[in-house]
């Protein structure tokens, strides 16, 4: 089993960072062979359009010169697939949606649809610094349609959402602020804890 965990956040060392290293030891756990990447450390755009792909209706391929186009060869040869991904306003990280763009442009034919014949496990993992419940009712909605395009790898799809923790929240010294705090930490480890699990079950 092969296993690529992205964190598609500029903070590498950030919640969502700590989640996808959480996941990393996930799939190693159960004998996955690991790939992690930082997202941001990589020279890369969303899809160029330049249409190379459909020259060729039976390889799943983004023949674009660039840092993405390598990682998006090992996805394709992969199991799993871990993405941890924080939500700025109401949508994903840029880099993330260039990340999905590409990736599905390239297993989808003008003349037949989805061409991929493989089989890849997804985990999406939302970060935020809102409410959880106001996500769920009023932004999680409209992301209904990038989510099912994962679909399209042919795997299992978990989606999850995770609350983060701001540099404000860190700073409050204040007790009713070190109390919060507290809190989310401890709330913290247990989403680590569910994030390593999901992330055995996908790299079975």
């Amino acid at each position: 089993m092969k296993t690529i965990v992205i964190n598609a956040d500029p903070k590498r060392r950030g919640v969502t960072g700590q989640l996808m290293k959480k996941a990393a030891e996930g799939a190693e756990s159960v004998g996955a062979d690991v790939v992690y990447v930082d997202l941001y450390k990589m020279d890369l755009s969303g899809c160029r359009i330049c249409l190379i792909c459909k020259n060729d209706e039976e390889t799943c391929k983004c023949y674009w010169k660039d840092e993405l186009s390598p990682l998006l060869d090992e996805i394709f040869n992969s199991d799993a697939l871990l993405i941890g991904a924080p939500i700025f306003f109401t949508n994903p990280s840029s880099h993330y949606m260039a990340l999905l763009e590409r990736l599905i442009f390239s297993i989808v034919s003008f003349k037949t649809g989805n061409i991929f014949k493989g089989k890849v496990n997804v985990g999406l993992f939302y970060t935020m610094e809102y409410p959880l419940d106001y996500f769920e009712k009023s932004v999680r909605p409209h992301l209904k349609q990038s989510e099912d395009l994962l679909k399209m790898l042919n795997g299992e799809l978990v989606i999850d959402a995770f609350s983060n923790i701001s540099r404000a929240e860190r700073s409050d010294n204040s007790q009713e602020g070190i109390n919060l705090l507290n809190l989310k930490e401890e709330q913290l480890s247990k989403d680590l804890d569910k994030v390593f699990n999901i992330a055995c079950e996908l790299s079975k």
